[in-house]
């Protein structure tokens, strides 16, 4: 507790620091604020059908990413899914097109080229799925005109969801951590004490161990927070050999350093782009009226059956070798280890050692992305077992594994600042182990 004083006495003494955690609260708070800004025309008072649409399927995993702005209406409903689903195809067109390819390579004129680009396709999914979110506020609920309500309700919507974008550009540029990230965990976040306490009130009211059961949820919410923690942080070290001079004569001793390699590179972000993509159809369909489309959508948009957890689960295996390639280029960290005058043992320079860098990152990026596909399917085995729609949520990737990864994260980004400054750390041992900008590539 002593240390846990000094280190925020340390954070208070550094203005930069200080500065960039208040700005970053600030806009979080104007985030939360937003969120409860009904759409003009709409009475909050007549929106029982949606909150109970909206606690149910995959809307409610909607709901649980905007922080309950989902379901009251919010000129901030749709958050910030769009964006990412945007990004996710301009970071797909960045393999298979040249003309983003080139992109890439233009250092940060390209970046900017790309963002603008990323942003026109953020508003075109908006004109989609606005439409498709009106349908589902009740006709009661409405006190003005129909064509009118739509169209303003349309341009709130967009407008409202490209404003929480540029809050999180904001805490990127000048706060702490990655602001879309937070701007998701803030809003689970937000969703976990009505989750608890509904799960709670309705373990009291059974029969025959109610909250015996309870106790068990919650020690297994334990071990999975645990698992995720594990699972984040957890590497492999490669040995590799550098030649060290030692200074005043001609000798030269070797000195044996390790390269951890991650079991998940990819950090969160495979199943945040995974869930996007799990919502596009939503897009297409009169939200939440799954029970009257046959066929395949209707399978794609029950997020406690087969096919949808086995999708998602295959999304999240595709997008972490994605972003492992993405974040470690065998080839690079070949060249990095070459230029620094060092070598693997027992491999030879050039292209045996990027061949062995890939063969590692594929070995250990296989049961790593199977394990974290595993975790982010939870809620659907936790309902299955009784568990309350709204609090089985919070036992798998979509919250617990976002909370985790965004979260160490963030307090490494500090942790950084303070050993810059040559401040004792956050942890005993002066280090958070987290992935740099495992976030910071939506």
């Amino acid at each position: 507790m002593k240390r846990f004083i000094e280190t925020l006495k340390n954070i208070y003494k550094i203005e930069d620091l200080r500065s960039r955690i208040v700005y970053t609260l600030f806009i979080l708070v104007i985030y939360r604020l937003g969120s409860k800004i009904v759409l003009p025309g709409v009475n909050p008072n007549m929106l029982e059908a949606l909150t109970s649409r909206a606690q149910q399927g995959v809307l409610g995993i909607l709901d649980m990413f905007s922080g309950g702005a989902f379901s009251s209406a919010s000129i901030f409903a749709l958050g910030i899914m769009p964006y990412i689903s945007a990004s996710i195809v301009i970071q797909l067109l960045g393999i298979a097109v040249p003309y983003f390819q080139r992109l890439q390579r233009e250092g940060e004129s390209g970046r900017r080229k790309m963002n603008q680009i990323t942003r026109y396709l953020t508003l075109v999914i908006l004109l989609l799925q606005a439409p498709s979110y009106l349908t589902q506020i009740p006709l009661e609920a409405r006190v003005l005109p129909g064509l009118y309500f739509n169209i303003s309700s349309i341009i709130i919507l967009a407008t409202g969801t490209m404003f929480v974008m540029w809050l999180g550009e904001r805490i990127t540029d000048k706060g702490i951590g990655n602001g879309i990230s937070l701007l998701i965990m803030i809003g689970i976040i937000a969703r976990m004490p009505f989750a608890f306490f509904g799960e709670l009130t309705g373990r009291i009211s059974r029969q025959g161990g109610g909250l015996v059961m309870l106790v068990v949820e919650l020690v297994f919410l334990f071990l999975v927070f645990v698992i995720s923690i594990l699972l984040v942080q957890g590497t492999r070290k490669i040995p590799v050999q550098y030649a060290k001079r030692i200074i005043g004569n001609k000798q030269y001793g070797g000195v044996r350093q390790y390269i951890p390699l991650k079991v998940n590179a990819a950090g969160v972000m495979p199943i945040i782009f995974a869930q996007a993509i799990m919502f596009l159809p939503l897009t297409f369909i009169r939200m939440g009226e799954t029970n009257e489309i046959p066929g395949w959508i209707s399978a794609l948009t029950n997020y406690t059956g087969f096919w949808y957890n086995f999708v998602f689960a295959l999304l999240i295996i595709a997008f972490t070798y994605f972003y492992t390639a993405i974040t470690i280029s065998p080839q690079r960290l070949a060249e990095e280890i070459r230029k620094n005058g060092g070598f693997v043992p027992g491999v030879k320079p050039g292209k045996k050692t990027i061949e062995y860098f890939d063969n590692i990152l594929s070995k250990i990026t296989l049961p790593g992305s199977i394990f974290l596909a595993f975790v982010a399917i939870l809620p659907a085995f936790a309902g299955m077992a009784g568990v309350s729609t709204s609090f089985a949520q919070f036992y798998g990737g979509t919250s617990l594994l976002i909370l985790v990864g965004v979260i160490m994260d963030t307090l490494q980004q500090i942790e950084s600042h303070l050993l810059m400054r040559h401040y004792d750390g956050l942890m005993k041992t002066g280090k958070v182990k987290g992935r740099a900008g495992s976030a910071a590539s939506v």
